[in-house]
């Protein structure tokens, strides 16, 4: 006898999952973390709360500007501690946003040279832009890429070596050229959309340029010597000897509490939820003091993270009361 099997029915609308608390935001990135969900890219060689914790900012960046947690993920890597949306991400965002009339970015060939271009129109103002980046532009700004190998420093064995040309502007020159072009026209036409989130390739791009200001070339630190330590002047005959004073026993050393990312930023969310005013969040923010005490204990990727939590319930009051 054949036990009874309910039907399966279709239909019903799937819906996505959206944090309303940091709480609630850490248990999602725990999950996709947990899951192997979450992009390389974005979490890198983190494991534990921190591959979480970059999860988590991922959301959150993408929460501000409407996108579901795991688009966000699809559109979101973080560098340098900095969120940026990958060129197409970009561009999602503005059509997402409901104010464009019309938006149409390529790539044109004019006296041999590709010229990228985006063009747009706001529905809401009636304000329109076109913006071109040309190959020349890339030029002179070194962007540009022509060779199939090149040369690249191994930090790790100390030389040179030559490799394949993995950049993306010699791989696809007209979709970079489109995806600047696109950058400059969508952040001005739109940076009430954006809220100055750039594309992953300029960050990237200024990433680099900071670490090459930072990094002093292994020929010119070989090439000064150390100079030579001035010898001690001699003693004076009639200088008296003094003793020196027995060494102190050294203090016992106080234990410290452990500084819990997450305990801290679920604290100040709880402490912001008993606010009655902006004057009330403003007392909290500077009894907390976020910025410095995240960058104190190493977490300063986190900081932007503290402040939506600042800036989500200074949203809530203002719905709260009307504004």
């Amino acid at each position: 006898m054949n036990a009874h099997i309910p039907a399966l029915t279709g239909g019903g609308n799937v819906l996505a999952i959206v944090p309303q608390t940091f709480e609630e935001t850490m248990r999602i990135s725990r999950a996709v973390c947990a899951s192997g969900l979450a992009p390389a890219a974005l979490i890198g060689k983190l494991t534990g709360d921190d591959a979480a914790a970059a999860v988590a900012v991922a959301i959150m960046s993408g929460a501000e500007l409407g996108l579901k947690p795991m688009v966000s993920l699809r559109s979101f890597t973080v560098i340098n501690g900095k969120p940026a949306l990958y060129g197409d991400g970009l561009i999602n965002v503005v059509r997402m946003s409901g104010k464009v009339a019309y938006l149409r970015t390529g790539c044109e060939h004019v006296n041999g040279k590709m010229i990228g271009y985006c063009e747009a129109k706001r529905l809401d103002t009636g304000e329109e832009k076109r913006v071109e980046f040309s190959q020349a532009d890339a030029e002179r700004a070194g962007l540009w890429q022509t060779k199939a190998t090149v040369i690249k420093w191994n930090k790790w064995d100390k030389k040179n070596e030559e490799k394949p040309n993995d950049s993306p502007w010699y791989r696809f020159p007209q979709r970079m050229l489109a995806w600047r072009a696109a950058g400059y026209c969508l952040r001005e036409l739109f940076g009430d959309v954006l809220g100055g989130i750039r594309d992953e390739f300029e960050v990237r791009e200024i990433a680099e340029a900071e670490e090459m200001r930072d990094i002093t070339p292994p020929a010119a630190a070989e090439s000064k010597p150390t100079p030579p330590k001035p010898p001690k002047p001699p003693v004076p005959p009639s200088a008296k000897v003094i003793e020196a004073e027995p060494e102190k026993p050294a203090e016992p050393e106080t234990e410290t509490a452990e500084f819990v990312l997450g305990d801290f930023l679920s604290e100040i969310e709880t402490a912001m939820a008993g606010a009655s005013d902006e004057a009330d969040v403003e007392e909290i923010w500077n009894d907390y003091d976020a910025p410095a005490v995240l960058e104190t204990e190493g977490h300063a990727d986190m900081i932007d993270a503290a402040f939506a939590i600042k800036t989500r319930r200074l949203a809530q009051l203002s719905s709260l009361n009307g504004g």
